[in-house]
């Protein structure tokens, strides 16, 4: 029997296209979903709903299947539809009747939603920790390697100077960026819409605040509408700043491949962290950051398909909403495998030294030379087209030096700005007050 169930018994087919992956993707949520139900019998005798030795025997039960997810005993039986099934079931044959009263005054509905949250906060700080250590990484390596110049390209011409401290460091600094977006779809996340059950409240004098204190949740969606509305937003949410980590990782991929091509030759790897041909014994492939360029560009896809999931749907619930889990949570696994391969392949990363001695690059000094003529007191059209002329008349001669001293140039790259940026995110989020009310939940 199902939680909703009566009499009549579904088709198996039926069951098995509507359950879906529900069973293999819902073992993610279960410490989730016994947390979510300790507080709600809190809140039940709270209101008077439980008796105190009911309580008492229903916060036994649960911790006891907490310990059990926590040590891999937990599992979801064949023919149960979901966790919350599962862990009702659990409890029930653990403590008898008084596991049945654990549902008064929510849905499966609000239930469901207050594991997501609950999940995604944990995924969001698992993320947010990945994202910190490869921000360390880009950062050291701008630091160690910010006097060591590099061509920097515009429509991949030969542009002007840049340096490795310099293109180490924009990728810290977008990184800053993307955590601004996981910050926002955190706080969007970090809402209680326990108490909104099927999605327009309940006739129990239902303590909200109570509940939203002890799950350790900053507010709560008041609007019980609303809270259900939230159902695929908060996914899109996630998915915007997941595609946004995704973008940065991509397009540093490319720079990798590109820069270790023979014809650029600015970084290598050892032998080991590349591939070779079957016919070309002097290929080293970047496959490593092909295959993170390939990862993330179908990553940053995710934002338009729950667009596609959920745009043409009322308020209310509706079953497509289950399908979310089936896009967002083998994405959260796969940009937690690619910033961890990203910062591994970093840690042995070598950068050539004296790139622009090459005669190539010359012409990168071209606006050095324009700046210098400008300082010296001609007007800057006057200088360009003075440049201009001794490069087609080949009387061009590079400088010796250059001097970039404004915030965020080769010679002033402001990392410790950027990386107070960070520091000031990573606080925001409040890891340690959640700790703190799932630790005093379960403990």
């Amino acid at each position: 029997m199902k939680l909703w169930q009566k009499n009549a018994q579904n088709t198996r087919e039926v069951e098995k296209f509507t359950i879906g992956r529900d069973q293999e993707l819902d073992l993610l949520l279960a410490e989730f979903d016994v947390c979510g139900s300790l507080a709600h019998v809190k809140m039940l005798h709270h209101i008077g709903l439980l008796e105190k030795d009911e309580l008492q025997l229903a916060e036994r039960g649960l911790k006891y299947i907490y310990s059990e997810v926590k040590n891999g005993n937990f599992h979801i039986k064949e023919g149960v539809e979901d966790v919350h099934s599962q862990v009702e079931m659990l409890l029930t044959g653990l403590i008898g009747d008084i596991g049945k009263k654990i549902h008064s005054g929510r849905s499966r509905n609000d239930q469901a939603l207050l594991d997501l949250k609950l999940f995604f906060r944990y995924k969001a700080e698992e993320i947010s920790n990945r994202v910190e250590q490869l921000f360390d990484t880009f950062l050291r390596l701008s630091e160690e390697h910010k006097d060591k110049l590099l061509p920097g390209y515009t429509h991949l011409q030969v542009a002007m100077p840049s340096s490795f401290g310099l293109w180490f460091g924009a990728y810290a600094e977008s990184l800053v960026d993307d955590m601004e977006l996981l910050l926002a779809a955190f706080r969007i996340a970090n809402k209680n819409p326990l108490g909104s059950a099927a999605g327009y409240g309940s006739s129990f004098p239902l303590n909200r605040e109570m509940t939203t204190r002890l799950l350790g949740f900053e507010t709560m969606n008041y609007n019980s509408v609303y809270a259900q509305m939230t159902r695929g937003k908060t996914e899109k949410a996630l998915a915007v700043a997941i595609a946004s980590i995704a973008a940065t990782i991509s397009k540093f991929s490319y720079d990798v491949c590109l820069y270790m091509n023979q014809n650029f030759g600015f970084i290598s790897f050892p032998d080991e962290l590349t591939t070779g041909s079957s016919i070309m014994p002097h290929k080293k492939n970047p496959d490593v950051f092909e295959l993170l360029r390939g990862k993330c560009n179908r990553l940053q896809a995710l934002p338009n398909e729950f667009t596609l999931l959920i745009s043409n749907l009322p308020s209310g619930y509706h079953r497509e909403m289950q399908l979310t889990k089936e896009i967002l949570f083998p994405a959260f696994t796969e940009l937690e495998t690619c910033i961890d391969i990203c910062n591994y392949m970093l840690q042995h990363i070598a950068v050539k030294d004296d790139l622009l001695k090459d005669p190539r690059y010359k012409y990168l000094f071209s606006v050095e030379v324009v700046n210098q003529e400008v300082l010296a007191g001609m007007p800057f059209r006057d200088a360009y087209r003075k440049v201009g002329m001794d490069i087609e008349d080949g009387r061009f001669t590079a400088p010796d030096e250059i001097n970039h001293t404004h915030e965020g140039s080769i010679g002033n790259l402001c990392n410790g700005q950027i990386r107070k940026e960070m520091d000031r995110l990573l606080s925001a989020f409040g890891f340690p007050k959640i700790h703190q009310a799932m630790k005093d939940l379960v403990s």
